[in-house]
């Protein structure tokens, strides 16, 4: 039995990370607004609810799901780095890492992506969607455990900072649980955004959009941005910022027994997951026993494989070339399911695949953090994953937000698929993900975790697909991760081997996994 009752609905679905940000989203799926209207709702309020984690002037991945023209594409929401970005500066000062602060910062994605999603597929206003964030932040709410958690956990780093600290550490310490927590510089910074939409308004809803993008990336906020960068050592500039565009492009596609599943390109480690379902295809994974040490033992295998092939190939796609047709055909799967010892662990990172002398997959298979899913009365359907922190980098005076630090998540040296350059966007962890089965389903499916992200997302899919467990079941049921590869976040941890598994799955399944290895 589920620990939570299975919460279900007869005409449409929204669960996010925060309560506040799910009720944002039930709001205007039940003013008439689509899922694509409520995903951008419930991800700005994300923003505001869990600013320990989720920026609005961070990232917002999402893959949308068009149920009248059965059309499944990707908004990036990812940020590139400024035009001065040099990657000699780090490898000169810092030993080839990125260290926390200002020069971390990549242009600001999100807002652009919540706003071209809702020009391309929404029926709502920015201001009918940002209307909850905007009270959230100003007339404030209930810390919750693990913003209370992060904040305290990381309040020496908000301390580097005095802007942050006064927002983060009021009074000079972390808020505890319950307390009211009030950001009224970013209340005012979204609502200038609208109130620039609506002084647009008479052109229509798309001039209003446009007139509300045009205030973050020309308007005061972008000046703001800028001089703040100038003044303090920054790259960014008001013609990085004036020059972002985020685009829609088709989702990565695999068939696995019938169920499509769709991810982000590789500029994410979205296509990982894609992977480690192909390596898994043709196994009877029911045979082996659910969270049994065999089970467990290959499915960390698997992702060791993914990972290593991730670490050697992904990166942005205009920068470097990504064989993800080959890596995600039947024959480079098989000949990376044939690696696996189902007896023994590879004791680090195993190295990458060679997808060079495999043809690649049929063209029309291919194409921390919070996150939020969406299912309309329609049937249209989102998965979104908006993140970036709020303690590695400088909050801008008076704006109440911190631009994208993902930076965090590119390599300050020159010889990795994912270096930085001018103009790059970095590896990003968020990665969205939804299935469908023709004629019977849709699941949009994601979640927190940097890089246990796909782990868990893989974990939950097999639960629900082969295992039969409930939606709840599956998200319930104890998991197991993989270390055995070099963290995306700087410093870029890595830890051969190791592997932590749930206690509930049992000390007698962690002794023989010993064995193992």
């Amino acid at each position: 039995m589920p620990l939570q009752p299975m919460v279900s609905g007869r005409r449409h679905m929204v669960s996010a990370g925060h309560w506040l940000a799910t009720e944002a989203g039930h709001a205007i799926l039940e003013a008439g607004g689509n899922a694509v209207d409520a995903a951008v709702a419930a991800g700005i309020a994300l923003g505001v609810l869990h600013a320990d984690q989720v920026q609005f002037s961070g990232v917002a991945p999402m893959v949308i799901h068009l149920r009248e023209t059965g059309e499944t594409v990707s908004i990036a929401g990812l940020g590139w780095w400024p035009q001065a970005a040099d990657v000699a500066y780090f490898e000169q000062n810092h030993g080839g890492t990125i260290p926390q602060g200002i020069l971390r910062t990549v242009v600001p994605a999100a807002p652009d992506a919540w706003i071209l999603a809702l020009e391309r597929y929404g029926t709502k206003s920015f201001g009918e969607v940002a209307q909850a964030a905007i009270r959230y932040a100003r007339d404030g709410f209930c810390v919750h455990p693990v913003m209370a958690h992060f904040i305290a956990t990381f309040a020496e780093n908000y301390r580097r900072w005095p802007q942050n600290a006064a927002i983060f550490l009021p009074g000079g310490e972390p808020p505890k649980e319950g307390d009211l927590f009030v950001q009224a510089d970013l209340a005012r910074s979204l609502q200038y955004m609208v109130d620039e939409e609506t002084a647009a308004a008479a052109g229509g809803r798309l001039a209003g959009l446009a007139a509300a993008r045009a205030a973050f990336y020309e308007g005061d906020l972008a000046v703001a941005m800028a001089r703040f960068h100038a003044e303090n050592g920054g790259w960014l500039t008001r013609e990085d910022l004036a020059g972002y565009r985020s685009v829609v492009e088709p989702p990565v596609r695999r068939v696995v027994d019938g169920t499509e599943v769709y991810s982000c390109g590789p500029w994410c480690q979205g296509p990982v997951l894609l992977q480690f379902l192909s390596v898994l295809e043709g196994i009877d994974l029911k045979a082996l026993g659910h969270n049994s040490a065999a089970y467990v033992h290959l499915l960390a295998e698997a992702m060791k494989l993914g990972f290593a092939d991730r670490e050697r190939f992904y990166g942005d796609p205009r920068f470097v070339e990504v064989p993800l047709a080959r890596l995600l055909s039947p024959a480079y799967a098989a000949a990376q399911r044939a690696r696996i010892d189902p007896a023994r662990a590879t004791p680090e990172m195993p190295e990458p695949g060679n997808p060079a002398l495999w043809n690649a997959a049929d063209p029309s298979l291919v194409g921390d953090t919070s996150y939020v899913c969406v299912v309309d009365r329609w049937g249209n359907a989102v998965s979104a994953t908006p993140s970036d922190t709020s303690w590695e980098s400088p909050v801008v005076p008076g704006l109440g937000f911190v631009p994208s630090s993902r930076g965090s998540q590119s390599w300050g040296r020159r010889d990795h698929a994912s270096s930085l350059a001018p103009g790059k966007r970095p590896r990003l962890t968020p990665n969205p993900a939804l299935a469908i089965r023709p004629g019977e389903w849709v699941m949009p499916f994601g979640g927190p975790g940097g890089d246990l992200q796909p782990q868990a997302m893989l974990q939950v899919y097999l639960n629900r697909t082969v295992f039969g467990m409930s939606p709840q079941e599956a998200v319930e049921a104890p998991r197991f991760v993989t270390h055995s590869f070099p963290g995306s976040f700087e410093p870029h941890a890595y830890h051969p081997g190791r592997l932590d598994v749930e206690e509930p799955i049992g000390r007698d399944v962690g002794e023989v996994l010993a064995t193992m290895g």
